[in-house]
């Protein structure tokens, strides 16, 4: 499945990251434990 671009204010975003809270409420990213290709399916 590919997002679309979508207009955030003034920019128009195409790219999708993903985080969790941490214990003070800081986002903290996902990141893969190894290399993967730029693209690649998320299950």
């Amino acid at each position: 499945m590919k997002f679309p671009p979508k207009p955030i204010g003034k920019f128009m975003s195409e790219i999708l990251v993903l985080g969790f809270p941490d214990g003070d409420g800081e986002v903290v990213m996902i990141q893969p434990n190894r290399d993967v290709p730029n693209g690649g399916r998320m299950f």
